[in-house]
Formats: C-alpha cells, structure tokens, sequence
C-alpha cells in the first residue's frame, strides 16, 4: 500500500514541477532553473518507474499467491467429498471452477491492487492539485465528469450481466468437450460425429455469441471515452488559452492543468473497466464459494475408534440406501457378514444395487439407515484414513494414471519392493504382457491407461490392490473384460495369495462365483439368498434364473 501511495503522489508531482519549469525557466529563459527542476523531475521519474515495477511485481506475486491457495483449498475440499457431492457438480464444472474461475479472481486481484488502490488517490489528488492551479477553470471538471460517469453507466448496465452469463457457458463447453473425448468410441461406433460437431458449435457458438456482445461494449467504451477525453482538451485550451492570453494564468499552469485533467479521467476511466471485471469475477468468486462451502456428510469422526488389531470382518446390519431425490431406496435391508479367509460374492441383475452395496464399504456413501461394521465396529466411527488402509478397491471402471506400471502397482503401498509388484502381477496374469515391455515395471502408462487395452487395465488394477496387501479386497465387477481362462487363472492365484483376507466380489458373470464361499443374491435392493453355488440352486429362484441364462444344466451341476 505504502508503494502505491509513493507511486500516486510521484506522479501527480510530476505535472507540477514540469509547470515550475515551463514559468521559471522557459518562459524566462533561465537555464540554470531548468537544469535543477529537470534534474528533480528525471530522479521523481526513476523513482515513480521504480516503484511502479516493484508495486507490480508484488501485486502479482500476491494474486498469483492467492490463486495457489484457493485451488489448493478447492482441491482439498474436493478431496472431502463423496460422490454424492462430486455428481452434485459434475466433473467439466469442477474443473472450470478450478482453472478459470479462479484465473478471474487472480486478474482482478492484479487488477485491484495496481488500479483500483492507485485511481482513486489520483481522482482525489488530481482534483485538488487541479483546483489549486485554477479553481475557475476547475469548474469544467463539474461537467466533465458526469458526462463520463453517464456514459460508462450505461454500457456497464448492458455489459455487467453478460459477464455472469459467460462464466456459466465456458462449463457448458468444458461439458460438451469432456463428453466429445471420452466418449469418442461410442460417438464412432454410433456414427454420430456430425451430431456432436453440432452440439459443440452450438455451446461454442452460444459463448462466442456472449463474448462478442461484450467486447462490442467495450469497443465502444474506449473511443467514447477517448471522444470524452479529448473533447474535454479542447475545452481547457479554449478558456485556458483566454486565461493565458489576458495573463491571469501562466503557461505552465494550463499544462499542468492539462495533464491532471488527463490523469482524473484516466483514473475514472480506469476504475471503471477494472469495476467491469467485477460482475466476472464475483460470478467466478461464487462458484469457488460454493465448492469450498460445501461439507460433505461423510466425515471423520470427532473420536475415532479404530480396532488395534483388525480382521477384516464385514458385518452388513439391516443396511437400506437411497440416493438423493430418488423416489425410492436402492437397497433394503441388507444384511450378511463377509468373513476373512472366505469369498462373498454378490450377484444379481442389472440394477439390483450390488455397486452401490461395495459402494458403501469404503464411504463412499453412507448409508440411510442401518449400520456396515468392520471387525465390529461402525465404520462411520473408523478414521476413513484407517479404514481405507485395510481395503483394497478395484471398481467397476478400472483407471491409472499417467506414469509407470511401478508407479500404479505402487500407488496403495508406496513401500513395495520390484519382487512385490512383480508378484501381484503374477497373480493378477498381467506378469506376462508386462514383461515383454522392453521398459518391465518402467513401462509408460498414459492418463487413464489409454495405451493399454480393457483386460490390461483390469489386470493392472487388480494386481494394484494385491501389491498393497489389505485384509479386505472388493472386485467390483473387476474381471468383465478377462476371456475365461485368464479369469479362471487369476481366480486360482487370488485364492491362494487371499487366504486369511476378507474378499468380496461383485460378478456378472457366474463362473466367477460359482466355488465361492457365499454368495449374496440381491434382487431389486433386497437379499433374497445367501448360501452356496448349489445350495441357492435349491433354495433361491432367481439365482437359478441368473445361473441358467449362461450355463448348461451339465454345468450348473
């Protein structure tokens, strides 16, 4: 603040030693006058250019500084969230929040610090270094000024809500772009590439709509005010020259007048295109707001009660779930108990809620009503940092992130050795495509694993989940993408490295579970069988049902 305020007052100085010059050197001719005040006013303008970079440099390290720590405060809130939240705003809207809307913040706080501090000390201090020259001629500023103010209102007016609206539709793009890559197979595989150009060129075209109405505005803003500006010379001059000519007021003073003129509606026309930022950035401002003030349910508790030795008992106690503004639960319920050194396998048609039951282990949601306990104890009284230490999780999509194959597999168990994460992938059946990589365990893995194929990234996945050793493993439908051997394969070596773990299986695919301890059998949200493989083809219709729609009845036995 202190520099700025050097900065304000070395430039209004500034006008008035070059009017000193011009009465007591020019006019009369002495040199040694001008040699003395050009010299004060060259020192005053090294230090104004001096502290004018340095006042820069700081108000652009304290708006970049501000920028680090918001998206640091947004990515950690994100990080709190569960999916409930994260759905709640959707992905492309995150990001948008994340980048743009906090690049608003940054460039009006630049903006603020460098303008808006500095033009008002220059209106203020031009008017009255203005006034003490001529206080007749000051009176023009009486109509100047609002002639000005009347002008930029009204194209602020007009331009103030189109900056809220641009905000909203650079998300739509962000949205429709996101949709266009990911989905790039299925806009192929459907021939509907025309269908998707037209639904970008129409965001694209509704944002370029809203853009160029605005910088319209501004287009006209700055001739109308340069109009305003020069028309307001012409004017000082006119009545400033018949000043001059009957010798009430010096040569110096009319061009002091001048340039404190220029710098008073310099500083107005300033102050207002940096408040025209204002609407963007307060649009921009909200939607940070909302992402940081928002809480998510799913929290840790105040007095966290972790087991000192846990097991890896699953306990599922009359659990009923429903998603928000669903009109009816997704699970009801539920109860069954997944124990250590068996498999539970849950199965059941689309839609019966066998995601969202995993789903619920790791808290991802919290369940309605009811209670899912692990060795005993309600997981909503678990530091979630120590109940995600004992789950291995492979959902239903599997993803990596960009790096190495070492770098995935170590991801959940950051002290595994190479013979450690060449185990897991043995017994995940990804040994052998890793090893003929000529990189091994270096092998480049791109966002999202996009350089590997669907069964790799399973493969991968998984074996990422056996590197880290928990006492509880949940495959989410992890084995989809694996021909029948490979996952008859895997299933054998799981067995073997699983045996004292607690593993839970969600499986569309029957020989998956078929020598599995338990199954869980769920039917539109409820458990409607527990038991074994042929103990459920007694006792469970819809199980033989599922198990007759892709076995032979050779097989089934």
């Amino acid at each position: 603040m202190f520099l700025l305020f050097l900065q304000a007052l070395a430039q209004l100085y500034l006008p008035k030693l070059n009017a000193e010059i011009i009465n007591d050197g020019v006019v009369t001719g002495d040199i040694g006058v001008i040699v003395r005040l050009g010299g004060e006013m060259l020192a005053v303008s090294l230090l104004y250019g001096l502290v004018a970079i340095v006042g820069v440099y700081y108000s652009a390290r304290t708006a970049m500084a501000i920028g680090r720590d918001i998206r640091t405060a947004m990515f950690t809130s994100v990080q709190s969230f569960s999916l409930q939240e994260i759905h709640q705003f959707g992905a492309p809207s995150l990001i948008t929040r994340n980048t743009n809307d906090v690049q608003q913040v940054q460039m009006m706080t630049v903006m603020a610090l460098t303008i808006m501090v500095t033009a008002p000390m220059m209106l203020i201090g031009g008017v009255i270094m203005a006034v003490r020259l001529d206080a007749t001629l000051s009176l023009l500023l009486i109509v100047i000024i609002p002639i000005m103010a009347i002008v930029l209102g009204l194209l602020m007016s007009r331009a103030i809500p189109l900056f809220r609206v641009m905000q909203y539709k650079i998300d739509e793009v962000n949205r429709v772009l996101r949709e266009k890559l990911t989905g790039i197979r299925v806009i192929r595989a459907f021939v509907r590439t025309e269908h998707e150009q037209l639904r970008f060129a129409v965001a694209n075209d509704d944002l370029t709509g809203t853009t160029l109405r605005v910088n319209r505005l501004m287009a006209i803003m700055l001739p109308a005010l340069m109009l305003i500006m020069n028309a307001s010379s012409v004017a000082v001059v006119w009545f400033g020259g018949h000043l001059v000519a009957d010798g009430s007021m010096p040569v110096g003073n009319l061009m002091a007048f001048l340039t404190y003129l220029m710098q008073i509606l310099f500083s107005v026309m300033m102050a207002v295109m940096v408040l025209a930022m204002v609407p963007r950035a307060a649009a921009a401002s909200e939607r940070i707001v909302q992402v940081l003030d928002t809480t998510s349910p799913i929290t840790d508790p105040a007095d966290p009660a972790t087991p000192q030795q846990p097991l890896g008992l699953v306990t599922f106690d009359s659990v009923s779930f429903g998603y928000p503004g669903a009109s009816e639960p997704v699970l009801r319920s539920v109860s069954f108990t997944a124990r250590p050194g068996q498999t539970t396998a849950i199965v059941g048609s689309t839609g019966s809620g066998k995601s969202t039951l995993v789903n619920l282990i790791p808290r991802l949601y919290d369940a309605t009503s009811g209670s899912v306990r692990v060795d005993g104890t309600d997981i909503r009284r678990w530091a979630r940092a120590d109940l995600w230490r004992v789950i291995g999780f492979v959902p239903q999509k599997a993803f990596l992130f960009s790096g190495t194959v070492a770098k995935n597999l170590r991801f959940g168990a950051a002290s595994a050795t190479d013979e450690d994460l060449w185990l897991a992938l043995r017994v995940a059946q990804g040994e052998e495509f890793v090893r003929a990589s000529e990189e091994g365990l270096d092998m480049p893995i791109e966002q999202g694993g996009a350089n590997v194929s669907g069964g790799q990234r399973q493969r991968l996945a998984i074996a990422r989940a056996i590197a880290k050793r928990p006492l509880i493993y949940i495959f989410d439908d992890s084995f989809s993408a694996l021909d029948y051997a490979t996952d008859a394969a895997l299933r054998q070596a799981l067995a073997r490295t699983t045996t004292l773990a607690t593993v839970i299986v969600v499986a569309q695919r029957v020989s998956t579970v078929l020598n599995a301890d338990q199954i869980v059998v769920l039917d539109r949200g409820q458990v409607v069988g527990i038991g074994t493989h042929h103990d459920l083809l007694d006792t469970c219709p819809t199980y033989l049902e599922i198990v007759s729609s892709q076995l032979q009845p050779q097989e089934m036995a």
